[in-house]
């Protein structure tokens, strides 16, 4: 007597196979040469795969990019990353860490379902040539690409309903409410206040991230040929999350800060980079840097490492036809 039909047997067997995937060695999606002739890449899986993992990343790492915004936005403080925590917590509990949150989850589906489809995109149609370069110019497309149609937007408003939500008497209800009462107050450039910072934080960042991506899991592979997929892209993506931080945490703080409720004060980016200087010189660059350096190692090994594995099982269970 057969206990399962044969469909569903061959389910079981799929769901197995594709599950032991995760411990074995598998081919890079994310930041490698484009497809081989006959391969066709399918921009639809990338967008989907990076947009599912920009919900669950947003919703791990959140906390330390409230910490971070919250450096940023008043340094006068002075207190480091356990302190900010620690007094947020004792003012507004712990889902005070959580403030801003469905503003950066409401797009982070779209941002980084943007950036791996745009990636595609560009490394199919323009840069198809494999090369380092090719994948620098690649990346810096995606992230350009992300900062105009989703971030510059999201960040803007997560930095002015996280900065109003600290002041003595908020005036935002919620992100709805946010979203409308700054538009009708500050129009369509009000919501794209720090354009320019933004754009060169995201091109940079994502040229780093898949550059710096893609050679150490090329290295990894070559040394330890054996290890699973999982160490591979989570281990790649932190040294890539580290190296964008350190690259350009200049720009996200004349960003955050042209981007908070006293961006008014400041003629423009770099009236804004120059008063930074003038008032905490070198070390005011790097303010919120611990707690986006935190934030970037994880968000950047959790996304890549999301990413590859929804990625391995779309292309398992909708494989592309040749």
């Amino acid at each position: 007597m057969k206990i399962f039909p044969l469909t569903n047997k061959k389910m079981v067997g799929r769901l197995f196979d594709f599950f032991t995937r995760a411990f074995v060695p598998q081919p890079v999606h994310c930041a490698g040469p484009p497809a081989k002739h006959g391969e066709d890449k399918v921009f639809w899986k990338a967008t989907l795969s990076g947009g599912i993992t920009g919900g669950i990343e947003a919703c791990i790492t959140y906390p330390t990019e409230f910490i971070k915004t919250m450096q940023q936005l008043y340094p006068e403080k002075r207190s480091g990353i356990i302190q900010v925590g620690k007094d947020t917590v004792n003012a507004h509990g712990f889902r005070g860490l959580y403030r801003g949150l469905s503003c950066l989850l409401f797009f982070s589906i779209p941002k980084t379902g943007t950036r791996f489809g745009s990636k595609e995109v560009y490394d199919k149609y323009i840069f198809t040539t494999p090369g380092k370069l090719n994948t620098f110019l690649s990346g810096a497309c995606a992230g350009a690409t992300e900062a105009v149609f989703v971030v510059t937007p999201m960040e803007t408003l997560k930095v002015k309903l996280i900065h109003d939500r600290m002041s003595p008497t908020p005036k935002y209800r919620g992100l709805f409410h946010g979203i409308s009462t700054i538009y009708k107050a500050e129009g369509f450039p009000g919501v794209y206040r720090g354009v320019v910072p933004t754009l060169i934080r995201q091109s940079s960042n994502q040229a780093i991230r898949f550059l710096v991506y893609g050679e150490c899991k090329k290295f990894i592979e070559t040394t330890f040929p054996n290890s699973p997929l999982t160490l591979q892209t989570a281990l790649s993506g932190a040294i890539a999350g580290a190296a964008s931080v350190l690259g350009n945490n200049p720009i996200d703080v004349v960003k955050t800060i042209m981007q908070g409720l006293e961006a008014k004060k400041y003629n423009g980016s770099l009236h804004c980079f120059f008063a930074i200087a003038k008032r905490d010189g070198i070390r005011g660059f790097y303010k919120g840097a611990g707690a986006r350096l935190t934030r970037v190692v994880l968000d950047v090994a959790i996304t890549f490492t999301l990413v590859e594995h929804i990625r391995n099982g779309l292309d398992y269970f909708f494989p592309t036809k040749k």
